[in-house]
């Protein structure tokens, strides 16, 4: 409910701020210390970024809500959205976005990491559940650069906004495609921020569209084996069905005003 989730806004500005901040039947303040802040900074930014690799992977539609907090939290505290692109960056290099090239000296275990592979005890983690963790960071992500904290002054600008988005989208079609990652990451930034993006990009991204499926999607397959299609299918489907009708749907969960009012 909207009312849920301006209590949960309310009570970070207050932590953050400085203010002392009900927890567990006792209070607690980031005056307490010499580095409170910079430690809850620290922990919020990374709480984040788990939010999108658990809860978002999992619900897709809880992207808006998380990214609507943290949108708001970035433009009053934006040492949080600094570490917390630090976070993002690290965990998930694809939202750079950015392919780790293994250099030499390397062993395969770290560049796993590197590639953001979850390694524990030599055991990379299996690619279905790698492949879902970032879908929840790119997710998330694509979902902060669009919104605002509806209570703010709204004087300034996002802090993180939409340019970075068409940003991402430019660079990433500028990088050699990987299987299975580029596809899902591309359908997940476009399902989710892609109608934002035409509202603000109109021709341009219209332009960049058709790029993807005459140019961009055939580079995708010839890298793809064909046990790894999934994605890839409905990649093209969902640019072909935009095309045909010159429209991107508005993401599946998106905060509309009545949300508020909950």
């Amino acid at each position: 409910a909207g009312s849920k989730l301006r209590e949960v806004f309310d009570k970070i500005n207050n932590l953050l701020s400085g203010k002392p901040v009900q927890t567990e039947g006792q209070a607690v303040s980031v005056t307490q210390h010499p580095q409170g802040l910079e430690f809850v900074c620290y922990k919020l930014a990374e709480k984040f970024v788990k939010h999108g690799e658990g809860e978002v992977s999992f619900h897709h539609d809880s992207a808006f809500p998380i990214a609507v907090v943290l949108s708001g939290i970035w433009e009053l505290h934006p040492r949080v959205g600094d570490i917390f692109l630090a976070h993002l960056h690290k965990k998930c290099p694809y939202a750079v976005p950015f392919y780790p090239a293994r250099k030499e000296g390397t062993s395969v275990e770290e560049y796993q990491r590197m590639l953001g592979y979850e390694v524990h005890d030599s055991k990379v983690e299996e690619q279905d559940h790698f492949l879902k963790r970032m879908s929840g960071m790119i997710r998330l992500y694509a979902a902060i650069i669009q919104l605002r904290w509806p209570y703010g002054n709204r004087q300034g600008a996002h802090p993180h906004g939409l340019s970075y988005g068409w940003r991402w989208l430019a660079q990433m079609l500028n990088l050699e495609p990987l299987a299975d990652v580029t596809a899902m990451l591309l359908l997940d930034f476009l399902e989710v921020c892609g109608n934002a993006l035409m509202k603000q990009y109109g021709i341009q991204f219209w332009k960049t569209m058709f790029f993807i499926q005459k140019s961009y999607i055939p580079r995708i397959e010839a890298v793809t084996s064909s046990g790894q299609m999934g994605c890839l299918s409905r990649l093209k489907n969902f640019v072909q069905k935009c095309l045909r009708a010159e429209e991107i749907p508005l993401p599946k969960g998106i905060l509309t005003p009545s949300f508020w009012r909950t």
